[in-house]
């Protein structure tokens, strides 16, 4: 939940991120790190404020392999469900993107959350 009391869900693996993907509404936000090998983050709400979008973005980020090898601050990509394409030959999991926002998660945040 965000500190809003916004629900969160998020991908644990390519299955979790199909089955993610595949309930998310048009205009929800959708978030996955710039680099592959996070989870897909989705916040149920069409009505969000920054602050949901930034913690589900650093949520995001936490949960990245980029977190794991970056020592610095990673990159969120924030989008719409509208934006999100799948085509046959994607391997699952994967997905195409049209537009989308940059969220810069700062390493301190991220250690925050963390605790």
């Amino acid at each position: 939940m965000t500190s809003s009391e916004k629900l969160v869900l998020a991908g644990k693996s390519a299955e979790n991120n199909e089955e993610l993907i595949s309930q998310v509404e048009p205009k929800e936000d959708i978030f996955h790190t710039k680099a592959p090998g996070s989870p897909f983050v989705n916040i149920k709400s069409i009505r969000t404020n920054k602050l949901d979008r930034y913690e589900a973005a650093t949520f995001c980020a936490v949960f990245s392999k980029e977190h794991r090898d970056n020592p610095g601050d990673i990159i969120v990509h924030q989008f719409k469900g509208s934006d999100i394409s799948k085509k046959k030959a994607m391997k699952l999991g994967t997905f195409g993107v049209k537009n989308f926002k940059i969220i810069k998660v700062k390493k301190a945040d991220i250690l925050k959350f963390k605790k």
